[in-house]
């Protein structure tokens, strides 16, 4: 597991915090704009949440980016492995391969309790708790 947050995730869930502040629908340029990012990296941010039916894309000059659910509703582990797959590969930080129980590595034990604290605290922590403190 990465210890660590990837642009495009961390960039998703400010837009769905973005998208909760708005009383309009965001456009990419717009939503760019508000992310600090660009108009041409927002649509790989947004995917996910399409996909996952967090977010609807509506095209034409009217169009835009509307939230579906709730922000209380999400929780930022959900938003994380949505963009960037699950956070527990099964691979051993030293070796890169599955760590053998029976023959763990060195940081097996610790690793795994940072691991375990990490994805609680994510899973513990909604959109909404976030959307409260921007």
């Amino acid at each position: 597991m990465r210890l660590e947050i990837t642009q495009r995730a961390g960039l998703a869930v400010q837009a769905l915090v973005a998208l909760h502040h708005s009383p309009t629908r965001l456009k990419s340029a717009d939503l760019a704009t508000v992310l600090g990012t660009t108009a041409g990296f927002v649509p790989q941010v947004m995917g996910p949440l399409v996909r996952e039916g967090w977010v609807r894309s509506l095209p034409g000059p009217t169009g835009g980016y509307e939230p579906l659910v709730e922000v209380d509703a999400l929780n930022v582990l959900a938003v994380v492995e949505a963009v960037d797959g699950p956070t527990d590969s099964g691979l051993c930080v030293v070796a890169g391969r599955p760590c053998d129980a029976m023959e763990p590595c060195a940081l097996h034990v610790a690793w795994g309790r940072a691991r375990d604290e990490l994805v609680s605290s994510l899973a513990a922590t909604s959109v909404g708790d976030l959307a409260v403190t921007t």
